[in-house]
């Protein structure tokens, strides 16, 4: 079966300076030298404090295992062994640096989807850049890190942004979930500040990522109610899907009835640390139509991205 992977995560010899967590030195509030250091363990290196879980080492082109599975360190060309073994035939994607992300999809331009990643506080000069780079780079979505930005996406400063991703008619994905950096609101990417960017632009193009854990229920909801909203299961082990008491009874409840065009799936194989066939496999063993496992692992993402 074909895959289109909404979160295809590079190693990081073509990632230049990716770290574990994006944007984990930065600081939130006004930079001061009179700022005093970090406090230890806490923002997003609290997040070492929740999942404490060694991920799985993943195997490398040659199928041998890797001992660092977040810091592997392969060429594109691997990454595009490992990305035909597993059947995966596209992939979104962004690297720290909007320069490394046009790299790697000129690369390869018909296997990467690349997202330009600007900052909502740099006005009008940033909406020039996000012109230049889709339409000279040939970049092909914005991606809105609320996370990082500490900015729900209903922000008026994002909606620059958001009227010239209509008119270039580019895809936009936004963080959409709980986050566990302890010194930010963890509900700065909850689904309900969507609602108002889907009313204000309902011609542009959507996916909410990572699909709103835990206000899955909001999530499902709405999906229904705005037509160019859709969402991707990034960062989320599949299995845990059909697990009871999970919090996800009504995605997938909705996600095989309601909402079945609505979803796609993001594999984040470096994130799980584990390799793209395993992580496929789950979603095969999800107690979906077969029809409907089609749609989520490919049809979806072909058609939100217009390359059906």
């Amino acid at each position: 079966m074909k895959v289109f992977d909404l979160e295809l995560m590079l190693p990081t010899a073509e990632d230049g300076t990716r770290r574990s967590h994006e944007g984990n030195e930065q600081r939130i509030g006004p930079v001061s030298p009179n700022r005093l250091p970090p406090r230890p363990g806490y923002g997003f290196d609290n997040y070492a404090n929740i999942f404490r879980s060694k991920p799985r080492a993943v195997p490398d082109a040659s199928g041998a295992p890797a001992t660092t599975p977040h810091d592997i360190r392969m060429g594109l060309e691997d990454l595009i062994v490992l990305m035909d073994r597993a059947g995966v035939e596209r992939g979104l994607f962004r690297s720290s640096s909007n320069a490394d992300t046009v790299r790697v999809q000129r690369a390869h331009p018909d296997r990467f989807v690349g997202m330009a990643y600007l900052s909502p506080f740099d006005g009008m000069p940033g909406v020039r850049e996000l012109e230049r780079l889709v339409r000279e780079e040939g970049l092909r979505a914005f991606s809105v890190g609320a996370l990082y930005e500490v900015l729900p996406p209903s922000d008026r400063r994002y909606y620059p942004y958001y009227a010239k991703c209509v008119e270039l008619d580019i895809p936009v994905r936004i963080y959409t979930s709980m986050n566990y950096a302890n010194d930010r609101p963890y509900d700065v990417g909850h689904p309900r500040h969507l609602d108002q960017v889907c009313i204000d632009f309902p011609e542009l193009r959507i996916v909410a990522g990572l699909s709103g854990w835990p206000w899955v229920n909001d999530m499902v909801a709405l999906l229904r109610r705005h037509p160019n909203l859709y969402c991707d299961t990034a960062a989320h082990r599949p299995r845990h899907f059909a697990t009871p008491g999970s919090g996800w009874e009504q995605f997938l409840q909705f996600g095989n009835t309601l909402n079945q065009d609505k979803v796609m799936v993001g594999l984040s194989w470096l994130l799980l640390g584990n390799s793209m066939e395993n992580i496929i496999a789950e979603y095969l063993e999800l107690p979906l139509k077969d029809s409907v496992k089609e749609k989520w692992l490919y049809q979806n993402a072909l058609h939100f991205f217009q390359m059906d």
